[in-house]
């Protein structure tokens, strides 16, 4: 499908992800948390405990939220006033984290960890509403390509951000060279974490800029009239009602299942491959970031490989062959150590694989290379995973059915970091934890089998319009 067949409104809906996204990558993966973790908490291993907490706390009030409110935008029709609050409070909360700070000069860590929890319970929202505007933004035939477009911008957005902070702030004073500044841009001072710090207004900045196109240009449905107050109140109603109509359309509920729990573990290797990376490897932030900027390049080709294969095969299909990938890396991931690869080659220390000024050693320019594959996978995965959302859903059913993908992908949130810090911690182990990822993997592997794959009119579902 041509991009030229994709108009104004479905481009602005796809911008709002490029709006969206790079906060994910440059506050929740690569810079502020471990961040947070390392310098504002002190301790890696309680760092670690305590932002993992800030999640579960996040993904259970999404968990008992995000249905109701997709279900009062179905009754009020139109999703942009909600998510026009939505993105405002995002904005609030991601400039707040500039005042992230050691020693208890900023923000006192409750309030660091209110923001935090703010901004991923408000992050949730904005994709209940935003993801229930598909259908609306976009025409039935470009679909599943406006939905991986959606990926690749929000993909390509971060990988902008990300090199912006390595080259304005991260390299100055470290590398010499003629395209890098002498010292970090905008004055900021390192001494007082600025170039850490500044992450989250940058986010705050770039989303209020970017994601007004889609308050512009993209179709909304028409209101009904109804208030929020009265929406949510007989939307509470409405859930209950869906959930129970689920025994009606148990193809859904199939997939809802699979999807919360194969979504979770996509979730986890996200959260935890630069913690592993950074303890296992030994990399430290200059790594991290490049590895940030390489990984969210290829998250890009993900994107827009989720909806050709959606083309080609189906979107079941789809899901299933990324989640096999996703599997195999994750494996391959945690066979390396700076000794040894694939659990068993053993790596001479000092050997060299290229005479690059990072990622020298095999096992790590295999990590690397491995890591690409896998946020080629991850991404294709969400943006097919939506899709097979978008076209199980019956119609008028949408924002309703969207609040609960959105569950099915918050609700056990909590589950990938508890596998993660058990296996850890029996067997003492950042490997064997990081690998406990994959029992998510399998078991929503399973499930997504026995899913009746979707066809243009299913018996599930009625045809988009």
């Amino acid at each position: 499908m041509a991009a030229s067949q994709i108009d104004r409104g479905a481009w602005s809906w796809a911008l709002y992800e490029a709006a969206r996204n790079p906060y994910v990558l440059l506050c929740t993966i690569y810079v502020m948390a471990p961040y947070i973790a390392t310098t504002v908490i002190g301790d890696p291993v309680q760092g670690q405990a305590t932002i993992s907490s800030w999640h579960k706390t996040a993904g259970l009030i999404v968990a008992v939220s995000a249905p109701f409110i997709g279900a009062a935008m179905d009754r009020m029709g139109r999703r942009k006033p909600i998510l026009g609050v939505v993105t405002a409070g995002m904005v609030i909360a991601f400039f707040a984290q500039w005042w992230a700070m050691p020693g208890g000069e900023g923000l006192p860590l409750w309030a660091l960890g209110a923001v935090t929890v703010l901004a991923g319970v408000m992050f949730s929202w904005s994709e209940v509403a935003h993801n229930s505007m598909l259908t609306t933004a976009a025409k039935p035939d470009v679909v599943g390509h406006v939905s991986g477009l959606g990926l690749a911008l929000g993909n390509a957005a971060s990988v902008l951000l990300l090199v912006f902070v390595l080259f304005a702030f991260a390299l100055p004073g470290v590398f010499q060279l003629p395209f890098v500044p002498e010292a970090p841009l905008f004055g900021l001072d390192p001494a007082a974490y600025e170039p850490n710090r500044i992450v989250g207004p940058l986010c705050a900045l770039w989303l209020a800029i970017f994601a007004l196109p889609l308050f512009f240009y993209s179709r909304d449905l028409d209101t009904t009239g109804e208030k929020f107050g009265d929406a949510m109140r007989h939307g509470i109603g409405k859930v209950v009602g869906t959930i129970g109509k689920l025994r009606d359309h148990r193809n859904v509920a199939l997939f809802l299942v699979a999807r919360m729990l194969y979504a979770d573990g996509k979730t986890a290797i996200l959260i935890f491959s630069g913690v592993y990376a950074a303890g296992v490897m030994g990399w430290d932030l200059l790594e991290m970031l490049t590895l940030g900027v390489v990984t969210t390049a290829f998250g890009v080709i993900g994107g827009l490989s989720g909806g050709h294969l959606d083309s080609w095969l189906g979107p079941k299909r789809a899901v299933a062959i990324e989640i096999g990938v996703t599997f195999v890396c994750l494996l391959i991931m945690v066979s390396m150590t700076p000794t040894s690869m694939f659990f068993v080659v053993p790596v001479a220390e000092g050997a060299v694989a290229w005479n690059g000024p990072l990622f020298q050693s095999p096992p790590e320019l295999a990590y690397l290379l491995t890591t690409c594959v896998i946020a080629i996978s991850i991404s294709a995965a969400y943006a097919s995973s939506r899709t097979l959302m978008a076209r199980l859903s019956p119609v008028g059913m949408e924002g309703e059915l969207f609040g609960l993908y959105a569950l099915s992908g918050a609700a056990t949130v909590w589950l990938g970091p508890l596998l993660v810090e058990h296996f850890t911690e029996t067997y003492q182990s950042q490997r064997a934890g990081f690998a406990a990822i994959s029992i998510l993997l399998i078991v929503g592997f399973v499930l997504l089998l026995f899913v009746k794959p979707p066809a243009r009119a299913s018996s599930d579902a009625q045809p988009l319009h």
